[in-house]
């Protein structure tokens, strides 16, 4: 496991596009003394190597860095069947799927006695955000084995933390009629361009009629910007908006590894891909990634992929269209809605994305089918000028703070409507 180890601190201190601007921020000698410790103690187990590795990635301080055992081998990914937030002095639950024992709207006070605000100081890399509503505690329910939590009567309780494999991930690609002139989409990642592809095609005559469009991307797991393309002439005014900005760089750091594990990655993904414009924009990485193999962080060459006018004009329908946002919108989520904004017939509304693509285009490593590392490998110019997103994510127009309220009602889709409401009746 050590060289395991010290091959994933030289991609790390190589490969991984951040290498250069956080030279010095991690402690790889620490981790190996423990490494050491444990083998000779026969504790290395493989749920030691993921906490270990992913307690070394910490410091790098970078949202879009992941290592895991890989699904359906020795090591299951587990975790406690719920999921919270922390709102002041309370962590509510806010989806309770697997764990029978608690519903959405309960709250913990403290876990294995300790109070939640205490928790957060003592577990603070663990919640390394600027606001509560974007805290992750996932790592910190995995801790402690009891809770101390409230039920919506009032009554308390203490309950033992169980643990739960992690349902299968099943994406939605969906548009439903909301009214006469209104559409609702969900769309919770942009992994699969045929997918949305066939959403727009299979409600054409739909789409083209609505009057307004309401876009929930408040959960969106991320996938290719190339994915959300179809949308863009729905999304952007019939006079039209200007899409490239001459400002803003994407730098590949294309070292001899990342090129070869990106051809890979890529020649796999495209036996997956039948559209035609998807599968042109794929094979254009591909060609890119293979033209500048070892020539270290270099900008690709995309300009096939943007119209020769970038200054680019939409449909008229919809007239508006309300966009949701959450931090749990990433990666190309995160792009989707930069792209949204620039339109002004969109409007954002929510809070801030993860804001995890100041470092993007993630490559992945995997060691014996039984662990998997995945980092960036493309970083951008705006990090130099002091406009990175990490920690803050992408604004939303009209942000709307969460609170316990959220799990009562729908609080973003009533304002959504009311936004539309409030358009038609100056219309």
């Amino acid at each position: 496991m050590e060289q395991v180890f010290n091959e994933i601190v030289h991609i790390m201190r190589n490969d991984y596009a951040g290498c250069y601007d956080k030279i010095g921020c991690d402690r790889p000698d620490e981790y190996i003394h423990e490494i050491r410790r444990l083998q000779a103690e026969q504790l290395l187990t493989d749920e030691a190597v993921v906490d270990l590795v992913q307690d070394y990635l910490m410091d790098w301080n970078d949202p879009h860095l992941f290592f895991n055992a890989i699904q359906n081998k020795s090591v299951k990914k587990r975790h406690r069947g719920f999921d919270v937030r922390r709102f002041e002095d309370k962590l509510y639950v806010t989806s309770a799927q697997q764990e029978s024992q608690l519903q959405k709207g309960m709250y913990f006070t403290s876990l294995g006695g300790i109070p939640v605000l205490e928790l957060k100081e003592i577990h603070h890399r663990y919640v390394n955000e600027r606001t509560a509503e974007r805290e992750k505690w996932t790592k910190i329910l995995a801790l402690y084995d009891k809770g101390e939590v409230v039920t919506e009567d009032g009554s308390r309780q203490t309950i033992n933390l169980r643990w739960f494999n992690y349902p299968k991930w099943i994406p939605t690609y969906s548009v439903q009629e909301q009214t006469p002139d209104t559409v609702l989409f969900k769309i919770t990642d942009f992994a699969n361009p045929d997918a949305i592809v066939n959403l727009i095609r299979n409600n054409e005559q739909l789409l083209s009629e609505a009057k307004h469009w309401i876009v929930d991307v408040r959960v969106n797991k991320g996938g290719s910007d190339s994915s959300f393309f179809p949308l863009l002439p729905y999304l952007l005014p019939p006079e039209g908006t200007e899409l490239y900005d001459p400002t803003e760089k994407m730098l590949f750091h294309n070292t001899i590894s990342n090129a070869e594990r990106a051809v890979y990655e890529i020649e796999q993904q495209l036996t997956f891909i039948n559209d035609k414009q998807s599968r042109f924009s794929v094979e254009l990485f591909l060609r890119e990634w293979k033209k500048h193999k070892g020539k270290g962080f270099v900008e690709f060459d995309f300009r096939e992929l943007l119209p020769e006018n970038t200054f680019v004009k939409g449909f008229p329908q919809p007239q508006k269209v309300v966009v949701l946002t959450d931090y749990t919108c990433a990666s190309s989520g995160d792009s989707f809605i930069e792209m949204c904004k620039k339109s002004s017939k969109v409007t954002v509304i929510g809070r801030p994305t993860a804001g995890v693509n100041d470092y993007a285009n993630l490559l992945s490593q995997t060691w014996n089918d039984t662990f998997e590392l995945s980092y960036p490998t493309s970083r951008l110019s705006r990090i130099d000028e002091g406009r990175g997103m990490t920690r803050k994510g992408i604004e939303p127009h009209i942000y709307i703070p969460w609170t316990p309220e959220h799990l009562r009602r729908d609080v973003d889709m009533e304002k959504a409507f009311e936004l539309l409401r409030t358009t038609m009746t100056a219309i």
